[in-house]
């Protein structure tokens, strides 16, 4: 493992046979579960399409069904077609897809970026309830999904890049589909649960007997705070709809956090990934409880930083570490310096595994 800036990781993984719902397969016609893409809110350029899904854990809502959400610039098609290579960028809890500015430099550098808001969340949200997952597997579903998409564009190289819970989310998902992408971004992964070892191990405990007879039940909150540092309407710099990523306390259900709980410990146990992986995070964290200004600006209040570097070993044999000074928890929503630092070393870590040109 290498310490403070990404280097190289050896060669990435193939994007050679078909992986889940034809990944890799370029030749075969629109699928019948992608949707027609319409009008986005992030700019006249914007398009979401939906992704029909067919798998269940018990949380979709009764009677409808369930999607997510592919968020794409109208031309992207055309740009990964150029290319050969994409980044499709998985949010995190109770989050969604707003990246425009992190997606121009991605866009500067030859690179398509497409966001997934996955089922119940962001714009895919159904119902009341906040990610009431009860199985980090079922999204599988849409990431595999969302994939194949992007491989009948004409991707050969597909970064998977994903934050906080999504960051977590997509190892699980690498480790069960090992051919299905060739590198991963990881922007401060939820490696570990953010509290004393005692906490970690009851809570555990109890939240696993809990969530499994009563998974809709609220067992504690997320607090508004750094939601609300990060819109204009707030003081911040980011435009993003409220009701995709609220700005209000949002209820933390037990069937989630036992099903995260159960990603942590897959992760521990080692996933023994392949393909190479770059894990991101800022240079310190502040108080995740009642987080001061300077602490909402330049240091990760939601995570423990320790937790990602300590557990990034568990990821594979091919990974790379990147320190953010003065990042926040979305490194891609710092202040200025920070985030263009993140920026820059991900693109040109991602281009060099992928063996693409940079112009950075």
């Amino acid at each position: 493992m290498r310490a403070g800036g990404p280097g190289s990781a050896g060669g990435s993984g193939s994007a050679g046979g078909p992986g889940p719902d034809g990944v890799g397969d370029r030749h075969l016609p629109a699928p019948s579960w992608l949707g027609a893409p319409y009008p986005d809110y992030l700019g006249e350029n914007w398009r979401a399409s939906r992704i029909y899904l067919r798998d269940d854990d018990g949380g979709a809502p009764r009677h409808q069904t369930e999607y997510a959400v592919l968020v794409h610039e109208a031309d992207a098609a055309q740009v990964v077609a150029k290319s050969g290579m994409v980044a499709l960028w998985i949010p995190g809890f109770v989050d969604s897809f707003f990246h425009v500015e992190h997606a121009r430099a991605w866009r500067q550098a030859g690179v398509a970026l497409v966001g997934l808001d996955m089922r119940r969340a962001g714009r895919a949200l159904l119902g009341r309830r906040r990610d009431d997952i009860r199985d980090l597997h079922i999204r599988d579903e849409e990431i595999g999904r969302a994939v194949a998409v992007l491989r009948s564009w004409g991707a050969r190289s597909v970064v998977l890049i994903g934050h906080s819970t999504g960051a977590l989310q997509v190892p699980l998902f690498a480790a069960r589909n090992p051919d299905a992408v060739d590198a991963i971004i990881l922007n401060s992964p939820w490696f570990d649960h953010n509290g004393s070892e005692l906490e970690k191990h009851q809570l555990t405990t109890l939240v696993d007997r809990v969530g499994g007879r009563l998974p809709a039940l609220p067992i504690a909150s997320l607090k508004p705070h750094y939601a609300r540092s990060l819109h204009a309407d707030f003081g911040g710099e980011f435009h993003f709809d409220t009701a995709h990523k609220p700005v209000d306390n949002v209820p933390v259900l037990a069937g989630f956090f036992r099903a995260v709980r159960r990603g942590h410990a897959e992760l521990a146990a080692g996933l023994g990934l392949e393909v190479p992986v770059l894990v991101a995070h800022s240079s310190a964290s502040g108080s995740f409880r009642r987080p001061s200004a300077a602490e909402l600006a330049q240091t990760d209040v939601v995570l423990n930083v320790d937790d990602m570097v300590r557990l990034a070993p568990r990821l594979g044999r091919n990974v790379d570490m990147l320190t953010v000074p003065g990042g926040r928890h979305d490194l891609a929503l710092s202040q200025a310096a920070a985030r263009e630092f993140y920026t820059e070393r991900t693109i040109s870590w991602a281009l060099d595994m992928t063996s693409t040109d940079t112009r950075y």
